[in-house]
């Protein structure tokens, strides 16, 4: 069986990207949402606040796609709207832009109340229409508890030390800090720990948060997993390795992420070249045919015409209806238009300038003129033949000097001439 050459090209391709793939497990985004908290205050005025909301909204991922993070403020008075988002110091730019990207599309949820607070696996996003920035506890701050599986005390051991770690390294290092302690024994006993405070927060009030944190995130033992959904902090615990491989600090791209996306971008615009060639090869070979096809029609119809004599000369035709005088113009119908003529051996005839003269009509158009010249009957016009050799289709039918029918059956006088 023959392979067409555009198929083995693009295998091929494909083939040589796979090979040029890295061997490097990709970081994800962790877009799935833990919990949304709405505030239980309507909104002063939504046709202020809506517009403000979507233009914080906007702003903030203009902010996350540089620097992973994003503090706007849109407008002023009771419709004024604050924002917060924040991804998480262990997600690329690319990753941090997929878990907002989520995270906005939550936030309406809310309306028409104000105070959102989203949290994902991933990032964070807060809405209000006051300066909230250094707020680190609230009302609304929470555990929320895995319901997996239970460990026994040599997980929760190594969970409690993992915490511990994660709580004094975080303050230091811009509020993220991330954990992981084992011990010998089974590898599911080991404890996976992250902790992040908003960037807003000083030092002093990124400790205070995730101690508290931390604190409440105990009452989730002996589950697997815990996460603590704070005003000012987000901590998670838990017996899988949750954590991207690559820290990148919310401030740096992954260069196999990037050199990823590179690759599916040219792959992607050569792809699609190939398929432009392909079909343009597929277009121009379709359009040959059909010239080869048309050009066959019209030969063969102009054979047929000569074979049965019904073959007349354009400039004949054009001749005997005075170059197509409107005074020899008898009346036009649905498919052209037709004049009276007199022949050079005086025999009148009607011919019929058609209004279609597509080339591509010959088969249609021969079989047209072979039916209808084989067919006699006293009562219609028989066709004499056909012009199809020059400027327009022309068709010739004998003259009936008693005119259309119609002129008889919508005429009071000369309907009575009927039987």
């Amino acid at each position: 069986m023959e392979i067409p050459v555009p198929s083995v090209f693009c295998s091929l391709f494909f083939i040589v990207l796979f090979l040029l793939l890295p061997e490097t497990s990709l970081p994800e985004p962790r877009s799935q949402t833990v919990q949304t908290i709405c505030g239980n205050q309507r909104e002063h005025n939504m046709t202020i606040f809506v517009p403000n909301f979507v233009a914080t909204m906007e702003t903030i991922s203009q902010q996350m796609r540089t620097r992973g993070y994003g503090v706007p403020v849109t407008g002023t008075g009771p419709d004024s709207d604050y924002g917060l988002a924040q991804c998480y110091g262990d997600l690329s730019l690319t990753d941090c832009v997929l878990c907002y990207a989520e995270a906005r599309t939550v936030g309406p949820q809310c309306f028409p109340y104000n105070g959102t607070h989203i949290y994902l696996d991933g990032c964070f996003m807060r809405t209000e229409n006051y300066k909230f920035y250094e707020q680190y506890l609230g009302p609304e701050d929470r555990h929320v508890c895995g319901n997996r599986t239970t460990k026994g005390s040599l997980f929760q051991q190594n969970a409690r030390r993992a915490l511990q770690q994660a709580v004094a390294n975080a303050p230091s290092n811009n509020g993220y800090a991330r954990a992981q302690v084992s011990v010998p024994g089974p590898s599911n006993e080991t404890a996976y720990v992250l902790a992040n405070c908003w960037r807003m927060l000083s030092a002093n009030s990124c400790a205070a948060c995730l101690k508290n944190a931390s604190a409440s995130m105990l009452g989730c033992f002996p589950w697997s997993e815990g996460r603590a959904l704070y005003t000012g902090c987000f901590m998670r615990y838990s017996d899988t390795k949750f954590l991207n491989a690559i820290s990148t600090s919310g401030d740096s791209s992954s260069g196999g992420k990037v050199a990823l996306i590179v690759i599916v971008i040219v792959s992607s615009m050569l792809i699609l070249g190939v398929g432009v060639v392909i079909g343009i090869y597929v277009w121009k070979n379709k359009q040959i045919q059909k010239k080869r096809k048309g050009a066959n029609d019209a030969e063969k119809l102009v054979k047929i015409l000569l074979d049965n004599r019904l073959n007349f000369k354009y400039s004949t035709l054009d001749k005997a209806t005075g170059s197509f005088d409107e005074a020899n113009k008898l009346g036009q119908g649905g498919f052209g238009t037709v004049y009276k003529g007199v022949l050079a051996d005086g025999r009148e005839i009607v011919v019929k300038r058609l209004f279609f003269n597509n080339k591509h009509r010959a088969a249609d158009f021969y079989n047209e003129v072979n039916i209808i010249s084989t067919i006699e009957h006293k009562n219609l016009l028989r066709l004499l033949g056909c012009s199809c050799s020059g400027p327009e289709s022309l068709l010739v039918y004998e003259f009936l000097p008693n005119q259309s029918l119609d002129r008889f059956i919508f005429d009071p006088t000369k309907d009575k001439a009927l039987n």
